[in-house]
């Protein structure tokens, strides 16, 4: 475990990071072409950002990136 600390500004642009990084990835698992092996590590990715992201993102902005791994996204 690591520790970090970040100014107020340096948060905002972590966040901003992360959010982009999250709306890249769900466009790439939505794109059809995309390989299933490759779509496989872009989740696994996915989910080590969205844990990133949940720790200091409100609920409401969660959600929006939430992923339900009982089914696949289209």
């Amino acid at each position: 475990m690591l520790g970090l600390l970040l100014n107020e500004r340096e948060c905002r642009e972590l966040d901003y990071i992360l959010r982009k990084e999250l709306d890249e990835m769900l466009l790439d698992l939505k794109d059809q072409r995309i390989d299933e092996s490759i779509r496989r590590a872009i989740e696994a990715r996915y989910h080590v950002i969205f844990r990133m992201f949940a720790r200091f993102a409100p609920p409401n902005e969660l959600s929006r990136y939430a992923r339900n791994r009982r089914f696949k996204q289209t």
